[in-house]
């Protein structure tokens, strides 16, 4: 029970793929203007991502190595191609909003990754859980992102109007700038950052050190 719990906790903080592994950055950039879009987006993620990692898990011994990732991105495009027109036949005005990036899960390196790293190599039961709990870390920093950008951007929250805006005779003047995709990389470095200090182990060994002439001169 601990370890079924670990799979869905862990890729919370600890192992979160977006913070941790730096995957999946260009739908938190571009999908995050708002709540509702972060929201929609992490609900089409998480299910392609359990459909996908179950599927494969359940098959896995049955694919040939040489063609596994066929197979995989195969499983995987025709998972997205039926969200995506779940989503433009109930939710056609949040599609429109969302554009191509639904389509773009298939290239997500976050799905394949499980699929490739875990279903691959485990039973159904464990590959659900882990794909669960991969998909409520990405969208839990999909929601920080997303919370933040709508409110300092347009002063709202799931398109309620929560701070007064000057434009109704409020105090409030929204900061455009929270729309634009620079202001989601920078909240999202912002919060690596924070989560790199509080668990000092996530933090890369740097790849070069700078010598000083002193030290050049040592035997």
């Amino acid at each position: 029970m601990a370890k079924a719990l670990g799979h869905v906790t862990g890729p919370l903080i600890k192992g979160n793929p977006v913070t941790l592994h730096i995957l999946g950055i260009c739908s938190a950039l571009a999908v995050t203007t708002s709540v509702a879009t972060a929201l929609t987006m992490s609900a089409a993620l998480t299910v392609v991502l359990i459909l996908s990692s179950a599927a494969i898990s359940s098959i896995r011994r049955h694919i040939p190595a040489s063609i596994r990732l066929i197979v995989q991105i195969t499983i995987i495009a025709s998972l997205v191609i039926v969200m995506d027109m779940f989503l433009q036949a109930f939710a056609f005005e949040m599609s429109k909003r969302l554009s191509i990036f639904v389509g773009l899960i298939v290239t997500n390196c976050l799905v394949l990754g499980r699929a490739e790293g875990f279903a691959r190599q485990n039973p159904v039961w464990p590959s659900t859980l882990d794909a669960l709990g991969n998909g409520l870390g990405y969208s839990l920093i999909l929601l920080v992102v997303g919370t933040i950008r709508e409110i300092l951007g347009a002063g709202s929250f799931l398109g309620h109007e929560i701070l007064p805006l000057v434009e109704n005779g409020g105090w409030f003047q929204p900061l455009r700038l929270m729309l634009l995709a620079p202001s989601a990389f920078f909240i999202l470095g912002f919060i690596v950052w924070i989560i790199r200090c509080l668990r000092p182990e996530q933090v890369e060994e740097p790849e070069f050190r700078v010598v000083g002439l002193e030290e050049e001169r040592r035997p």
